[in-house]
């Protein structure tokens, strides 16, 4: 196997040039250069990624640390992150520390041990044992996805408006004649249930309706969660018409509940969901939601993130992403809004 030195020999100049050609650290002589990337063809040479790193002090590779890689909304933002880093050439290392703090210390050590250019986080819950992890690794250039509002002033963040979406949700049940509107949120103390719900009783406060506390049940973005508290609402002597769901996973159990009632989408009652997971247009019906961008999170986390590496800006900056309604089939006009 060709070394670098076989390469400096073959073109006639020294390991150094050798070394600024391949890593473009200087100006050598465009003759020089055709020497040398001339005798890297004909010997097959493939350079080291590990030295080159050391001579450019990149390894171009990304850290992402997740929750999970399963569920779809995540899955969605991690394929885009993916794409963009491959369009970039860097690589990306997922670690997968489904909440665990032991795990994402151990994680975290390895991303610093493999000197990664930079830290993506994507996480479920930020506890304060994460926060303090994060801040031991600052030096790190990083983004924090999926933030309610900025926590510290080592990392850039991404803020999602989950306010916003709970209230265009609740509000355009509102404007189809709903009144009596129930809620299946995710986990309250996160930013995507917590803030989606608070939007939710922001619209209904707005609207002079009290919630009936016995129509809000909450989940926690799992299927099987809206399943059960779909069917919890049902039980109830008077059910509503409309249900948000705070999670387009929650919706699709909570459709089946309904079906297993004997009602119908939208006709008996009304369902609107969150995320626009990619399979939501395949519910039956198709399922209305709020769309959280994905696609352009993953690339916004990115941009900024290399932004940081390349320019080694230290202010900490925050950019929002802004849901959009999608209307499919899934909610109907209450037709006894005027009784």
């Amino acid at each position: 196997m060709a070394t670098i030195k076989d390469v400096a020999k073959h073109a006639g100049v020294s390991t150094t040039t050798v070394s600024h050609v391949i890593n473009k650290t200087r100006f050598v002589a465009p003759e020089t250069k055709r020497a040398v990337w001339d005798a890297i063809k004909q010997l097959s040479y493939s350079p080291s990624a590990v030295a080159r790193s050391l001579k450019v002090n990149r390894t171009k590779s990304i850290g992402l640390l997740a929750s999970t890689s399963e569920a779809p909304y995540f899955a969605e933002i991690i394929e885009s992150i993916e794409l963009h880093c491959f369009a970039k050439r860097y690589t990306l290392i997922l670690c997968n520390s489904h909440n665990e703090t032991s795990k994402q210390q151990a994680y975290l050590q390895m991303l610093a041990q493999k000197r990664v250019d930079g830290l993506l986080v994507m996480c479920v819950e930020y506890p304060e044992a994460l926060l303090r992890l994060l801040e031991e690794y600052r030096h790190i250039p990083m983004v924090v996805m999926d933030w309610g509002e900025v926590r510290g002033d080592f990392t850039d963040t991404i803020v999602d408006n989950a306010f916003a979406g709970g209230y265009m949700a609740t509000r355009y049940l509102l404007d189809r004649g709903h009144r009596d509107i129930g809620a299946i949120p995710g986990q309250l103390a996160r930013n995507t249930g917590g803030g989606r719900h608070r939007g939710y009783l922001h619209a209904l406060k707005e609207a002079d309706i009290l919630p009936n506390q016995a129509w809000i049940v909450q989940g926690d973005f799992e299927p099987a969660s809206g399943y059960r508290a779909m069917q919890h609402i049902l039980a109830q002597s008077h059910r509503p018409s409309a249900i948000f769901c705070g999670g387009g996973e929650m919706a699709m159990g909570a459709l089946c509940a309904i079906h297993e009632h004997g009602l119908r989408v939208p006709q008996d009652i009304s369902l609107i969901g969150y995320d626009n997971v990619s399979h939501s247009r395949y519910f039956t019906p198709a399922l209305t939601t709020v769309d959280q961008p994905k696609a352009v999170l993953g690339e916004s986390a990115l941009t900024m993130l290399l932004d940081r590496i390349i320019s080694k800006r230290e202010a900490a900056q925050t950019i929002e992403v802004h849901p959009t309604l999608v209307e499919r089939c899934s909610v109907a006009d209450d037709p006894y809004h005027n009784r």
